[in-house]
């Protein structure tokens, strides 16, 4: 039965044996390309038709199109180790990949406005019922705390394409802010397993970091609590009671690095790239907490330290790693990968710190940061494992 297995497995194109290949390759390319087109209108080059224009589009695509792409690659590859079941291979695989690719093409194709919100939520309902499918089964009740998430990001995608469906712009930006801290829950949830690990098995280390399950338990609920309050429409105003939660969280988050932290990172760039993109995170929450402090003159600051530093870092410095151990090779990225750490990291510092004259420079760091990542990967992921693995 094992031999056969395997060679149904082997009888797969590689790019279709697990999940994180063609959602890492498509979601790097989509990264490059939404951003462009982005930047492009930004500069009046280009005005797309598109449902809402193109700020609803940007809104949408960034964590629901790219953001929740890589998400569903990187969890449909882990859930088979957490499981020990296969994860989605083959057909299943691509007829979700091609979900989640009509869902792009959608917004420029003249296709009802229900129809297109359809398709958005019918990709990460079907993520959310195979993710469920294999972890009820496998009573893996620790990976609960991910179907709750991956849930409260379907209701903020609701949210953000009913205020499409009613032209209403605060409901779209409800949404939309909600869904981008729900991806920072997420971020930390999986950051909190992936970056003690990497860091202990990077630099030699015999004894693993400590685990501190009520640190995690503590950011899950505080995380959802920010989230719940962008949904409502209570984080949209200054107010400085609400500063009180991202004081927490960013508490919470700097005692991690903190704990973390060994100098030896800084020689290894898969492992000071994530520990980079995780002090975005913390520098979000402080930048909230200034806000509505009235430190801060635009909350937006802080949400693209999120979205660009946070989550774009941690996205690309993941799936660097992760591409590399899944397809049988020596953790040693590309040079070039080195450039592509640092130039987003230095995008998202021009967005967070210059006026709008320089966000063609920051557009163009990140689009420049994912183009390398494709270019130099592309080939692994649409290859068989080194190593002769069906995987």
């Amino acid at each position: 039965m094992q031999l056969l297995d395997r060679q149904q497995a082997l009888a797969i194109a590689p790019l279709w044996r697990l999940g994180f290949r063609p959602f890492f390759l498509a979601g790097a390319l989509f990264a490059l390309l939404a951003v462009a087109l982005w930047a492009a209108a930004l500069h009046g080059l280009t005005n797309p038709a598109v449902p809402g224009g193109m700020l609803a589009w940007h809104r949408h695509e960034m964590p629901f199109g790219f953001g929740l792409a890589i998400i569903a690659g990187f969890l449909l590859t882990a859930v088979q180790n957490w499981t020990g079941r296969p994860g989605l291979s083959g057909r299943p695989l691509i007829a979700l990949f091609g979900l989640w690719l009509t869902a792009r093409l959608a917004w420029f194709a003249p296709v009802p406005l229900h129809l297109l919100i359809a398709v958005q939520l019918a990709f990460i309902g079907l993520l959310i019922t195979q993710m469920a499918r294999q972890l009820i089964a496998a009573r893996q009740r620790n990976n609960y705390p991910i179907l709750l998430v991956l849930s409260l990001l379907a209701l903020c995608q609701s949210l953000t394409l009913a205020g499409l469906a009613m032209g209403d712009d605060d409901l779209q930006r409800r949404g939309a802010l909600a869904a981008l801290w729900l991806i920072a829950v997420m971020l930390s949830l999986i950051g909190g397993r992936v970056i003690p690990f990497f860091t202990q098995r990077g630099l030699g280390r015999a004894e693993a970091f400590a685990a501190h399950p009520w640190l995690d338990r503590l950011l899950l609920a505080c995380g959802v609590l920010v989230a719940a309050l962008f949904a409502s429409g209570h984080n949209l105003q200054a107010r400085p009671w609400l500063a009180a939660p991202f004081i927490l969280l960013s508490a919470l988050h700097g005692l991690r690095l903190w704990r973390w932290y060994l100098p030896g990172i800084w020689r290894v760039p898969l492992l000071w790239s994530l520990h980079l993109a995780y002090a975005w995170l913390l520098l979000a929450t402080l930048g909230m907490a200034a806000w509505h402090l009235g430190w801060l003159a635009q909350p937006s600051l802080a949400s693209h330290a999120l979205g660009v530093g946070a989550m774009g870092g941690l996205i690309l410095a993941m799936m660097a790693r992760v591409s590399l151990g899944h397809t049988g090779r020596a953790l040693q990225p590309p040079k070039a990968m080195r450039w592509a750490f640092g130039l987003l990291n230095l995008g998202a510092l021009i967005r967070v710190t210059c006026g709008g004259g320089w966000l063609w420079l920051a557009a163009l760091c990140w689009g420049v940061a994912f183009a390398l990542f494709a270019w130099h990967y592309a080939p692994m992921l649409c290859r068989a494992r080194v190593d002769g693995h069906p995987g």
